[in-house]
């Protein structure tokens, strides 16, 4: 065995022995990689610039900057506006409470960007007040996951800013961003269509019990002298009429309306921004953090001044993870190609079949399993110099744009999967259900979400319409 041979062996192998000995990601590819370093004669010091170059980009800042600002609205109490919001659009229908679960990570997802975040802070509400209105546990955490997984497709999504940086300058932010959108839209209203269809077989209930948040109160219907249904609240509740088709107060829709304004905002900011060319991705999310910075301490005033640092502290946690996870990352990836695994890959898939479709099929299939065992960003820093090459190759001819879309996609699947989705695991804990349960609940939302990764796979136009009308590169 050549000793290029043998350091592909322990750099491939030994990450994936690491990984299942339950060391750290981060760690396990350290370890191989500088394994595999010193089998190849690879100078470490070259590792270790290839890990300063892997942090060391302009195009990074926008991370911190969405971190920090998913922080912010977790203790600004900001996902209350946006439930109340859908609620408002979609919640008096049967089902009702699982079609505001769909779309209010929508909204959440197009100011957040973070699943686990999406989980956290609506699962808080949604989830018990789906319990309390007859869904069972395990239907209301598997929604709550699946749902969540809009948001790291409909921007701001720091994930898009990790594929842009792993596939290389021709690649923009910009771009990937405006492609998220109609994909999470679709992903959104899938589900949605899934619920649509179990209302009746699991007895989902009417939509006749409304609330969000600190201002959640639960009333009863009652019949009036003139035949016609009204709910009786306090002062800032709604008025309820001619059920089962409920006609809200002016005033009180209104109401809701402005309260949600301010926080939807900030996906103007970021999307409109970046969109039409005002600000590039990292100024947007600088400008969307001063906001919600602002909304939270000085307009709702739901947090301490005195209790920023604290902010801060936990948003410097998660981005130490973050860059080093990035850091490592790049020289993995740096070995992989000097040892020339992405070609050989590309190589072995092409000569196994010529068909765009199959191989298509097959790079989900793969992606779908790694899922399973690794978190999302580590896999598209590994994945994407991986398989780029061979989704832009002319047997197939992809758009970096848009297999940055179907892996994103594709990944977020691995969210809601045992043995390591994040997004699973937060949800269970909020729901206080078993990851066995849930995961039995979450079998037609799998294959929602599998349809819906086909759809965007072998559909561009899903992808790519808006960057293309609107001149970005793709």
């Amino acid at each position: 065995m050549s000793m290029s041979a043998l350091a592909t062996l322990v750099l491939i192998v030994g990450f994936f022995v690491l990984m299942f000995l339950k060391i750290p990601v981060t760690f396990s590819l350290l370890l191989s990689t500088c394994c595999a370093a010193l089998i190849e004669g690879t100078n470490l010091t070259t590792i270790i610039r290839m890990m300063i170059d892997g942090v060391n980009n302009i195009s990074l800042l926008s991370i911190p900057f969405f971190i920090l600002m998913g922080e912010i609205m977790s203790v600004g109490e900001i996902s209350d506006k946006i439930v109340g919001l859908a609620n408002l659009v979609v919640g008096r229908f049967r089902g009702g409470l699982a079609y505001v679960n769909c779309m209010d990570s929508m909204f959440f997802g197009g100011i957040s960007g973070s699943a686990v975040a999406d989980v956290s802070s609506l699962g808080a509400i949604v989830i018990p007040l789906s319990v309390k209105q007859g869904y069972s546990p395990e239907f209301s955490v598997a929604l709550t996951v699946t749902t969540a997984c809009e948001g790291v497709l409909i921007p701001p999504s720091h994930n898009m800013v990790i594929y842009a940086l792993a596939a290389g300058a021709g690649v923009s932010i910009g771009s990937m961003f405006m492609a998220g959108i109609v994909p999470g839209i679709l992903l959104g209203l899938a589900l949605m269509g899934l619920c649509f269809v179990m209302r009746f077989k699991y007895g989902f209930p009417k939509g006749d019990k409304i609330g969000a948040g600190d201002n959640v109160r639960w009333f009863s219907i009652s019949k009036s002298l003139s035949g016609k249904w009204t709910s009786y609240l306090n002062a800032d509740s709604w008025l309820v009429l001619e059920n089962p088709v409920f006609r809200f107060e002016m005033g009180k829709c209104m109401k809701t309306i402005v309260g949600a304004f301010l926080p939807m905002m900030t996906l103007v900011i970021i999307m409109v921004g970046v969109g039409i060319g005002i600000f590039t991705a990292t100024e947007s999310s600088a400008i969307a953090c001063v906001y919600t910075f602002v909304l939270t301490y000085f307009v709702y005033r739901k947090d301490k001044l005195s209790n920023f640092p604290k902010v801060l502290k936990n948003s410097l946690k998660t981005l130490s993870v973050v860059m080093t996870l990035l850091a490592t990352a790049k020289a993995f990836a740096y070995m992989m190609t000097a040892l020339r695994i992405p070609t050989m890959l590309t190589n072995a898939l092409l000569s196994a079949t010529d068909n765009k479709y199959i191989l298509l099929i097959i790079i989900n299939l793969i992606l779908l399993l790694l899922g399973c065992f690794m978190d999302m960003a580590p896999l598209i820093l590994i994945m994407t110099p991986i398989l780029l090459p061979v989704v832009t190759s002319p047997a197939i001819g992809m758009s970096p744009i848009h297999f940055g879309i179907m892996l994103i996609l594709n990944l977020a699947t691995g969210l809601c999967t045992p043995p390591v989705g994040s997004a699973l695991f937060v949800g269970c804990a909020v729901g206080g259900t078993t990851i066995e349960k849930t995961t039995k609940a979450l079998l037609p939302m799998f294959l929602v979400m599998f349809a819906t990764l086909m759809i965007v796979t072998f559909v561009p136009a899903f992808s790519l319409a808006i960057p293309r009308a609107l001149g970005m590169p793709v």
